[in-house]
């Protein structure tokens, strides 16, 4: 039986030739928002995965926009020209298709890297002021950040357009605008911090009037012919807060602006959510957003069997899976999904003699994958 995880499929006009997407992964590791010698080996080690589509870690628009002083940016000519190596050097070594999530980190940024506490910066550390729809901190022993004003707010959206060009000089074959996680999108749309009292906060519509109003600007300074998508939250995991059927709402008005395809996550927007992590425990909001919306749906959280993945594709909960941690800790997962499954995958040239067919100890290895 074919296997549904390795059929190709289109996202807007970009054909892919399967399922498997990598999802953006911060490695904390850039210098004044420039991709280093890091980036080049990280990215391209994944370009060579056998993935479908590999997407590009949260970019952010401004540098306040960024979490940590290491994350990576898209803000100014040094970003876009380190950038632009990386892709360049991932294009020269594998055709995969290459995206990049364009973000705002908001109230969750001047933050410490995960290694070094993950924590608000510290006087010493050179903290920076952050920016949210209103002025509630993330948690008790964060700062507040500022609440935006309309000025403040057209600034970054100027931003988003000014990152959307850059990326298409780089020649990016898609856009995911990152509007979840707990960052500045997320922070419009949810009511734990949104609690404006003009068009912008209340409802669920004015709620989702600004992170609508990024995504029509970066649609109009993105080429019609290439995909844009977005990371979208399916819960708060929080009562009475940001919840499935939002996501419906959300992704329906997504939709209907031109948005291509939505990736479906959750959490982050507070840090004491009760969220049940287990395998596969998002899937049912990217499930429930394909079937009412009709749009093309990706999944994440906790995807790491290839079986498991498969299964989601051939129900029909999503259209595609977006693996992280699985492809840092297995760069070639899709190699030994392809041989559990029984698909064919095409290897790197000068890889293709450690196909499990080529040389017998490698048949055993496949069996054991």
């Amino acid at each position: 039986m074919e296997s549904k995880l390795f059929t190709p499929f289109s996202i807007g006009e970009l054909e892919l030739p399967n399922r498997i997407t990598i999802s953006p992964m911060c490695q904390y590791s850039a210098v004044d928002g420039s991709m280093t010698d890091w980036h080049l080996m990280h990215l391209g080690n994944l370009a060579l995965s056998g993935a479908g589509l590999l997407i590009v870690e949260a970019t952010h628009v401004t540098p306040e926009g960024r979490i940590t002083h290491h994350c990576s940016g898209l803000y100014s000519d040094e970003n876009e020209a380190a950038l632009a190596r990386v892709v360049k050097f991932c294009r020269s070594i594998s055709p995969i298709p290459i995206g990049i999530q364009l973000a705002h980190a908001g109230r969750k940024g001047s933050a410490q890297r995960p290694w070094e506490g993950r924590g608000p910066l510290a006087p010493a550390e050179r903290p920076w002021q952050t920016l949210a729809p209103s002025a509630l901190p993330l948690a008790s022993a964060w700062p507040a950040p500022r609440a935006l004003d309309r000025d403040g707010m057209e600034a970054v959206k100027r931003a988003f357009v000014d990152s959307t060009r850059r990326a298409a000089r780089i020649g990016f074959d898609l856009i995911e605008l990152h509007s979840a996680h707990g960052y500045l999108l997320n922070n419009f749309l949810s009511p734990l911090s949104n609690r404006r009292d003009d068009e912008y906060g209340g409802n669920l519509a004015n709620r989702t009037r600004f992170p609508l109003e990024v995504f029509d600007a970066v649609r109009a300074a993105w080429p019609a012919h290439k995909p844009l998508g977005a990371r979208i939250p399916g819960s708060d995991y929080v009562a009475d807060a940001w919840g499935p059927q939002d996501a419906v709402v959300y992704a329906s008005e997504l939709k209907r602006r031109g948005c291509d395809y939505v990736t479906v996550s959750g959490g982050g927007v507070v840090l004491d959510a009760k969220v049940p992590v287990k395998a596969g425990y998002q899937v049912p909001f990217a499930k429930q957003v394909k079937r009412e919306v009709g749009i093309v749906s990706g999944t994440v959280g906790l995807i790491t069997d290839p079986r498991q993945a498969e299964a989601i594709i051939a129900e029909g909960e999503a259209d595609f899976v977006a693996l992280a941690r699985a492809f840092l800790f297995n760069p070639r997962w899709p190699w030994h999904a392809a041989i559990a499954l029984g698909a064919e995958i095409k290897y790197p040239p000068q890889y293709e003699r450690c196909a499990p067919k080529a040389w017998p100890p490698g048949a055993m290895l496949g069996k054991v994958a």
